[in-house]
């Protein structure tokens, strides 16, 4: 926020988070009274979120995950409920899956939580991964990150409610690794 606050030279209200090891589409808006209207949108499922990720394991082509997942970090926090779609979009080496997720809730670390419940965990995710395959997509790939990209994020503007799409492009770090592996077009 501070970049983008020195950048425009103004300050920036944030209206949701990422992950700190998630790439991507982030909101951030100009006016504060634009805050609580888009957070309302958040809560009430009118955002519509699309991620890209690699996973180990060949996902199936299409899952649809309804998962109640702790609300915090705690495994005996209060579960509450959680829905992702996820799809298959490429296989490297008969063991990796490239995936589209898109989560109809926003809970906290819940496609890294769906992911590694369907044992296709997140490659690069040092909570729920496995560091085995962290350790190789490093030494291979130079993949020293999370292997999760918020790719989309469509909102309703906070004034006259049309929508709003914003396309994120894969970084370098995800896109020359996913590349090398045949995964992008």
């Amino acid at each position: 926020m501070t970049r983008v606050r020195d950048q425009l030279g103004q300050y920036v209200y944030l209206v949701h988070r990422l992950d700190r090891a998630t790439s991507g589409a982030l909101a951030m808006v100009l006016d504060p009274r634009w805050v609580e209207p888009l957070q309302r949108a958040f809560v009430g499922q009118d955002v519509f979120k699309r991620y890209l990720a690699l996973a180990r394991g060949v996902i199936a082509e299409s899952v649809d995950v309804d998962y109640a997942i702790p609300r915090g970090e705690g495994r005996n926090d209060e579960r509450v409920p959680a829905r992702t779609t996820f799809r298959r979009l490429g296989v490297y080496a008969d063991r990796y899956s490239f995936v589209e997720a898109i989560p109809d809730t926003g809970r906290f670390h819940q496609i890294r939580r769906h992911l590694a419940h369907l044992r296709h965990p997140i490659i690069g995710d040092t909570n729920y991964g496995d560091r085995k395959e962290n350790r190789l997509f490093r030494e291979r790939f130079s993949l020293l990150r999370l292997a999760l990209h918020a790719a989309t994020l469509e909102l309703p503007h906070p004034e006259d409610g049309r929508r709003i799409r914003v396309e994120a492009e894969l970084p370098p770090d995800l896109a020359i690794p996913f590349g090398a592996m045949g995964l992008l077009p």
